[in-house]
């Protein structure tokens, strides 16, 4: 991270991750509306893995980038051994893609070797990755006071749904809305990284006011008074402001559409003798007919033993 790139390619990431996501909770929950139960990853027909094996590489495509790719001595320490300041933010990045990276390893191993506790430990594991990723953001060593500081404040709140959800998952596996809400947040996490790549580090997209200065080997947006600051931090919380409105409005259209595609294939249940008694006990005619039916029994009973004492 710290460059265009850095921000870009893990939004990406994260938005096709998350839209995945949205499209299989919102499928399972059209076919199987009385028996959803959610899932922390999902498999397809042809390869089973394939979207933990995504996450595996690109979280060492990230690790890459940070440690032995992006520095210019291609290795992140200093001659002595020591990690330079200027790095610190390099291993900062790496950690969080190692997190994802061991979350994605045990969900394949718990798969093949754990299934009754897969859910709970899979979703367990997720939850430590977005606290991983909370904690290194908030208590970031670059310099983020200014309007990348505000970028990433912010970006912190869709982290915070994402492990929020993510930990009420573990309880609540039925609920719908919790799955879909922490796909759209995954979503909204990556839309947001993606935006800060190309408005931080493009210079045409740079608030009135605002500059790129080159400090500690990256480059960083400072502002030349505290009127174009403020003016450049509530120009960005209006952008999270509309994202947060566009994604709704896209979330909810997102689910009607597929509700034209998959509504007509609902899952229906076959209900046994005593529970479609269960389900028409409330009807007053149903009741009506029972007793009818009882009087009718008892008379026919009644018949029978009057026969057998005559034939006795």
């Amino acid at each position: 991270m710290g460059t265009l790139v850095g921000h870009v390619a893990p939004g990406f990431a994260f938005l096709l991750l998350g839209l995945w996501h949205l499209f299989n909770h919102v499928k399972l929950h059209l076919l199987h509306p009385n028996s959803y139960t959610s899932s922390p990853w999902f498999p397809t027909s042809k390869i089973r893995y394939i979207e933990l094996f995504l996450i595996m590489v690109g979280s060492s495509i990230s690790i890459s980038m940070e440690l032995f790719i992006g520095p210019e001595r291609h290795q992140p320490f200093d001659p002595d051994g020591t990690i330079p300041s200027n790095h610190l933010h390099n291993f900062e990045h790496s950690a969080i893609s190692m997190t994802f990276f061991v979350y994605a390893v045990f969900a394949i191993l718990l798969d093949k070797t754990a299934p009754k506790a897969q859910y709970d430990l899979t979703q367990f594991l997720g939850a430590v990755a977005f606290a991983q990723q909370l904690l290194l953001f908030h208590l970031h060593s670059a310099d983020h006071m200014g309007v990348e500081g505000q970028y990433h404040l912010l970006l912190q709140s869709a982290i915070v749904v994402c492990l929020a959800t993510t930990l009420m998952g573990i309880g609540m596996p039925k609920s719908f809305m919790v799955s879909f809400v922490r796909s759209l947040s995954i979503v909204f996490q990556g839309v947001w990284l993606i935006l800060m790549g190309y408005m931080l580090w493009t210079p045409g997209l740079i608030s009135k006011g605002c500059f790129l200065h080159l400090e500690e080997g990256h480059q960083v947006v400072r502002c030349s008074s505290e009127e174009a600051l403020h003016r450049a931090k509530s120009l960005v919380n209006l952008q999270f402001s509309w994202f947060l409105v566009v994604i709704s409005i896209f979330a909810v259209t997102f689910y009607m559409v597929l509700a034209k595609f998959y509504g007509q294939k609902v899952e229906y249940s076959t209900l046994t003798g005593e529970e479609s008694l269960r389900e028409d006990s409330d009807d007053v005619e149903f009741h009506k007919k029972s007793r009818v039916g009882d009087s009718q029994s008892f008379v026919q009973l009644g018949k029978v033993h009057s026969t057998i004492d005559i034939e006795r």
